[in-house]
Formats: C-alpha cells, structure tokens, sequence
C-alpha cells in the first residue's frame, strides 16, 4: 500500500507516520510512505526514518502543483492521499476532480472546510448556542476599543480569524496593547476577539466515515513547546498535556459537528479536533474545529489511541461505515510529554519527578509538577507569567519554593493583586484572604489547603 503524505515539512505529518509505523497492527506493516512538501529545506524531506521517498513539489495554489501530483500518484503508484496543512485540506477538498485517477482521501466536503477554518464564521454559525464565548471580528484597519470591551469584556483573547498555532493570538487587557499587537501584526487582514477564558485547554478528536463517527478520544493542552518565544505562550504543539476520560466533552463534541453539519447541509467525513477552553465556572467554550490529524495525535496513539492507525485501516475497508464505534478510554490517568524532534513520551501523572526526587541542591530553581500542581487549576507558574505579560516584562521558566514575591520575582502591590484574582477565578481559592503571603511557598500550601 503507498501512501501519499503532503506538508512533510511540519510536525504533524510526521506525527502521523511515526504513530502508524509505531501501531504494530498487522494491515499496515507494508505500507510505503511518500513525503511531499513545497520547501527544499523541509525536514520531513529528508527523513528517512518515515518516508521511503520524497518529493519537492510546488505550493497547493501553484498552476503546476496537480500536474506534478499526478505525476507522482502514477509514478509510485499512490492508493491513498493523507492531506494535512490546513489550506492544503481545503485545495484537495476543492479540486479532486482534477486527479489524474482515483485514489482514496479522508476529506471533509469543501463546504465545511470553508466553513470551519474562518473561525470568526465558526463563531457565526454557532451564535445561537450556549457553545461559544462572546466575540466580535476586528478589522485592523477600523475598529472601535470600546465596542470591543462592550461585547466581550474588558479581559479578553484576539487571534487572526483564518491560521494555526496561535496565529496572532494574544491575551488583551488595554488599548495600548490592542494597538500595538496589531502593529506588530500588520500582514494579518482580520481578527477575532473573544471573551478571556481562563480553564482547561480542551481538545475532543471526533473520526467520521462517511457521516458515522467511528473513534474519539479526549486530551487537555497545558504546556507548549517553545512557548517562550510567542507572546501568547501558544505555539500550537503541546509539550505537556493529559490524556482525558471524557465523556461529556465527547457528547458536546458530537452535538456541535451535528448542528454544524445540519446547518451547511454536509455529511461529516474526515478527522476533526474541536478545542475548547473552560470559563470560570468550568464549562468548556468551544474555540476552533481542525479539519485534519494535528501534531500531538502521536502522543494519544502512544496512550492507546491510535487515530492515524484507525483512519489509514478504516480507508482500506470497503465499507468503513461498518467498523465498530470505539469511544478511548485510558486505563489510569496519563500524561504525555513531546519535544521538537522526540518521539513522545506516557507516563502516569505520578511518576513525575517530585520534591522528594531532587538533588542534594535544595537551592535548584525547580518546581515540581506534582508539588502541589496535580490539579490542572494550580498552574501558579502559568499565572505567574500571565501577570507579567500584563506588566510587559519577561517570564519565567521555573520558580521555586523559597523565592520571595516581592523581592525575588519584583511582584509589586498592583501585581500581587492580579495574581490573587487570576487565581481565585481558576481555584476558588482566595490565597491572600488570611494575610500576605511572602514566598511562592507560602501560595502553594495555601491552593493544597483548599484543594
């Protein structure tokens, strides 16, 4: 079986590879993948490891781009095409008309790719659910602040309506750093702003076959990688995350593709990640739908969750319509961590290095995830950063126990009350209501007392 894999270049089509070579699952063991990507210098091009051959081939909206895929498609005779750049999705969805011979594809239909990858459209078709958070389009070049905060708040998220991995995306809370963040944005023709959310970062992957879901399985986001080099601290690729036992999260997932679908008047077909952040009250706010695998589904196959497996066997089927529907459920809970050119790693929660497991340098400027972060809602670090951001000053890439607020961290009175609300609203927990608290220890003890 040859399989065609476009937009080598990125993580997630390696993801994908590497989670069917790792699936052990007799059908796939001779599958032949054939990378394809537009730059010269993309990694996946050259990575032997996953691809058995490789091609250089023009952007998806070059005149020659079908020319040279058929070409390809006959040469190394290609029987299935993974398509996964989100506009490539799109072009292929649009355009299959124009392949030289029949191959199999998991696309959704065209209408709703247009649909779903304009998150402000998104938004607009789901306006009359309890599913969304506030919003409102920005346009760079005419825009009220005011109207703004009217309609979503004075807090809030904007990101550019159409891109992935945080394209745009920053937390907003003045005019000052709306105008600027625009500035520094100047090639992107539109946003979205939404009302700031402060929960879980949710995603809920749902695997249709011709209008029959077939697989899903949940995981949460928390830490990114290189996410000290993007101002909003989302590149898009998870480096620590959860792997979730979910149910509800899948119902509201399924419900949202069926109104959505409903709507369009498309059958679902293909794989979709809805994301989700929880507001503080702990419902999930649906953010964005992808329309195609993303990275951090080889750390769900690594958990038992094998989507890349489960499309690539489904489309060999005659009849994928008459697999049998598997909802995952993880055994005990996990979580999984990723690196840029690591393969990624499950593990149980608590097997993570604790205080117990440090050095004999009580002085390491380490915190522990498992030191009182066992709840997701504890993200002191995460709030830690936010609050700086806010202030326009550097984050931080650990703390520690001993660290004094004040004189260590430079938190000054105004900073300190930000931290109190920011953590209130994701603990309920009032860390400040029984007297200042001077260390980052001294915070800690107060979210294990209430937790």
């Amino acid at each position: 079986m040859n399989v065609l894999v476009t937009g080598v270049g990125g993580p997630t089509p390696r993801s994908f590879v590497r989670a069917v070579k790792c699936s052990g699952r007799e059908s796939l063991k001779n599958v032949r993948f054939i990378g394809v990507d537009c730059n010269p210098l993309a990694y996946g091009l050259y990575d032997r490891a996953l691809f058995d051959r490789s091609f250089l081939v023009p952007r998806a909206d070059h005149p020659n781009y079908w020319d040279q895929i058929n070409d390809l498609i006959k040469q190394e005779d290609i029987e299935i095409a993974v398509v996964l750049p989100e506009l490539e999705v799109l072009a292929w969805a649009e355009n299959l008309d124009k392949l030289c011979q029949p191959i199999l594809t998991h696309l959704p239909d065209p209408k709703l790719v247009e649909a779903l990858i304009d998150k402000h459209r998104l938004h607009v078709e789901l306006a009359d659910t309890q599913l969304i958070p506030k919003f409102v389009k920005v346009d760079p070049t005419s825009f009220s602040y005011e109207q703004i905060i009217k309609q979503v708040g004075t807090d809030f998220w904007i990101r550019a309506t159409v891109g992935s991995s945080g394209f745009g995306s920053l937390q907003i809370s003045s005019s000052e750093m709306l105008d600027n963040w625009l500035a520094i944005n100047s090639t992107i023709e539109e946003f979205i702003a939404t009302e700031f959310l402060p929960g879980r970062n949710l995603a809920c992957k749902l695997l249709y076959f011709q209008g029959q879901l077939k697989r899903t399985a949940c995981a949460e986001r928390v830490h990114y990688i290189m996410a000290k080099v993007a101002p909003s601290g989302i590149t898009g690729n998870t480096s620590f995350g959860r792997l979730l036992n979910y149910p509800e999260l899948v119902q509201i997932s399924e419900d949202t593709m069926c109104q959505i679908t409903q709507k369009i008047g498309v059958m679902a077909n293909g794989i979709f990640t809805l994301d989700y952040k929880e507001d503080r009250h702990g419902v999930p706010k649906l953010t964005e739908i992808n329309v195609r695998h993303v990275a951090f589904n080889s750390s769900i196959a690594a958990g038992g969750a094998n989507l890349p497996a489960d499309t690539l066997e489904g489309l060999m089927l005659d009849d994928p319509t008459k697999l049998e529907r598997v909802d995952y459920q993880f055994p005990q809970p996990l979580i999984f961590l990723r690196d840029v050119d690591g393969e990624p790693i499950v593990m149980r929660e608590s097997d993570l290095l604790g205080q117990d497991d440090w050095s004999a340098d009580k002085n390491r400027a380490y915190l522990p995830l498992n030191n009182g972060f066992q709840a997701p809602n504890h993200s002191l670090l995460a709030n830690l950063n936010a609050v700086l951001a806010t202030s326009r000053r550097p984050g931080l890439q650990s703390v520690s126990p001993q660290q004094r607020l004040q004189e260590d961290l430079g938190l000054d009175s105004l900073e300190l009350a930000e931290l109190s609300v920011r953590l209130e609203a994701e603990t309920g927990v009032d860390v400040f209501r029984d007297g200042l608290v001077s260390t980052v220890g001294d915070v800690i003890q107060r979210l294990e007392a209430r937790s």
